[in-house]
């Protein structure tokens, strides 16, 4: 298993962010990880990819144990956050080189054109990051979080920014990835998740309200009569 998530919980002053949270993703499987604004999505990434240790729970990934072993574990983690920090001054190859460094990528050339291409890149390598539109901008993210080849990628909201062409390449480039790769990516767009995920997770007020795949899912609306069985009907049912 890639990614374990034991009765994990977090609180911030007296808000409980999550609640003992716990699931499991497998090798190969691209997982959405869905809820409204405020629901957890976010600190449950932070947690799983060591920036921000649990209240209580343990987490672990490739074996690895977020309390004992983590740096080790971010050496297996590729991850794109909400804020996508991004340094506007350098140039695009110019700082995916600088995060192969950091990685100690070897080939560093050879992997940054490698992951260039992988993310459509090419048209905009002559400009600094800070020129780039936001899809453009994503879209180094991405590219930066897939560098160092991680076992595991844990991507929020990978697709914002993007236009209709732009998200028909990211999409098949993470569905690809999740071939060899675990996934876990949060979204709001209902569609990218029926178009890209294999599985489910719903949380909605730091609590896992449904963790199934699509088809469970689809049968789960028909059950609770949810107009033309809709999952995006579905989420609001679970979430309100």
């Amino acid at each position: 298993m890639s990614i374990i998530v034991k009765n994990v919980s977090k609180q911030f002053g007296k808000q409980w962010a999550l609640k003992d949270v716990s699931f499991e993703v497998r090798k190969g499987e691209v997982v959405g990880f869905l809820g409204p604004n405020g629901a957890g999505k976010s600190t449950m990434m932070k947690i799983i990819t060591c920036y921000q240790p649990p209240t209580k729970g343990d987490v672990s990934v490739c074996g690895l144990d977020i309390w004992n072993d983590s740096l080790e574990l971010r050496k297996k983690i590729g991850y794109l956050s909400e804020a996508n920090p991004l340094y506007f001054e350098m140039y695009i190859t110019e700082f995916l080189e600088f995060i192969a460094g950091i990685h100690n990528v070897k080939n560093k050339k050879q992997r940054v054109a490698e992951v260039v291409k992988m993310t459509g890149l090419e048209p905009e390598l002559g400009k600094k990051i800070g020129m780039l539109s936001k899809g453009y901008k994503q879209r180094v993210g991405l590219a930066q979080a897939l560098i160092s080849d991680p076992e595991v990628l844990i991507l929020d909201e990978p697709t914002t920014g993007l236009d209709p062409n732009q998200l028909v390449e990211i999409r098949d480039l993470i569905k690809e990835c999740g071939k060899t790769k675990t996934v876990l990516l949060s979204t709001h767009i209902m569609q990218e998740v029926e178009a890209m995920c294999s599985r489910v997770i719903i949380i909605n007020r730091g609590e896992i309200v449904a963790d199934a795949t699509m088809d469970q899912l689809r049968a789960e609306a028909v059950r609770r009569d949810v107009p033309n069985g809709s999952i995006e009907e579905l989420f609001h049912v679970l979430t309100k």
